[in-house]
């Protein structure tokens, strides 16, 4: 079988490139137009990066199959709340069984992406065969200069990106902004890195972490003044009034917010489906307690959970724990 664009295409029910790099756009917001290691990628070597989320889902086990089936995740820990799910032993993903939840619309506040970052561009290889021929329903395909993206939904609606980093000596920047475009995908060059036979893809590779997660929110200001000035996220794109990319250390993104479908947005219904939470890792002590202090300072109600972790609440109810290393 020749595995190229036009198969790859065809497997995940897209019908032209033009097509997948539309959803890689609508995902990202552009204007249209097996491991060898266990090192971890650049992004979770931050002072503060992404570390798990939690899904509110209304139907357990699919969701459960979904992810074990199409991302490799194995169950890490269960209890009568739900499911944490994660690559190896390190925990990813909760899906919090709510079975009365109504859908979360796609117009409110709440999540756009969780998107799963894989520590080499074969690992992504592996994985985008294994997806297509699974038939695996994707929306998007992009090459955003600073990485390498495959877009697709879960079950419920939750919005998923897969992607692999370029070498980081190889983004550009122009001082604290770095180019990010949307691109076509390269689709026949990223699989002559595998097997386009069969797959080999049994399970999430062992450095597979979330590299960022994207958020629809109600007003861009409100968002920064809540992720950048309270929380400490720094920008690095040029101010937009639709979106903004935000991230520690020099990387590209850890967290972006848009308002694509959600401008003007009010609180979350917390009883209906969507992300319930996503946690960022503090590496530095001083640097969370800086963190509390300027939450505190800004009016944002901190709750203290157990091992030193704090939670706290967006300006659309989303909960953002902050958790030292």
């Amino acid at each position: 079988m020749q595995f190229t664009r036009r198969h790859t295409l065809k497997f995940a029910g897209i019908s032209c490139a033009a097509t997948a790099l539309a959803g890689a756009l609508r995902a990202e917001g552009a204007p249209p137009a097996a491991s060898a290691g266990t090192a971890l990628p650049f992004a979770l070597t931050t002072p503060m990066h992404v570390s798990q989320a939690a899904l509110r889902v209304r139907d357990l086990d699919p969701m459960i199959d979904y992810y074990r089936s199409v991302l490799g995740l194995n169950e890490v820990a269960r209890n009568a709340r739900g499911v944490t799910l994660g690559a190896g032993t390190v925990p990813l993903l909760d899906l919090v069984h709510k079975p009365t939840a109504d859908y979360e619309s796609p117009t409110s506040a709440g999540l756009f992406h969780i998107a799963y970052l894989m520590p080499t561009r074969k690992d992504l290889a592996r994985w985008l065969v294994h997806a297509a021929l699974r038939q695996v329903p994707l929306t998007g395909f992009a090459d955003h200069n600073v990485s390498e993206a495959v877009y697709l939904n879960d079950p419920e609606g939750n919005g998923i990106e897969v992607y692999s980093d370029r070498p980081k000596d190889t983004w550009v920047w122009s001082g604290s902004v770095v180019k990010m475009g949307t691109e076509p995908l390269d689709v026949d060059d990223l699989v002559t890195l595998t097997d386009t036979k069969k797959s080999d893809y049994e399970a999430a590779p062992s450095g597979m972490r979330i590299g960022h997660i994207h958020l629809r929110v109600g007003e861009i200001a409100t968002a920064r003044a809540f992720y950048e000035e309270a929380v400490g996220l720094k920008p690095t794109q040029d101010a937009r009034s639709d979106a903004s990319f935000l991230s520690s250390g020099g990387y590209h993104h850890h967290l972006a917010v848009n308002t694509w479908n959600s401008r003007g947005a009010k609180e979350r219904n917390a009883t209906e489906t969507g992300l319930d939470w996503f946690s960022l890792a503090i590496q530095n002590p001083t640097d969370l307690e800086a963190q509390k202090t300027r939450l505190r300072a800004a009016g944002y109600v901190l709750v203290e959970m157990e091992n030193k972790v704090v939670e706290a609440i967006d300006p659309w109810g989303t909960r953002l724990r902050l958790v030292p290393v």
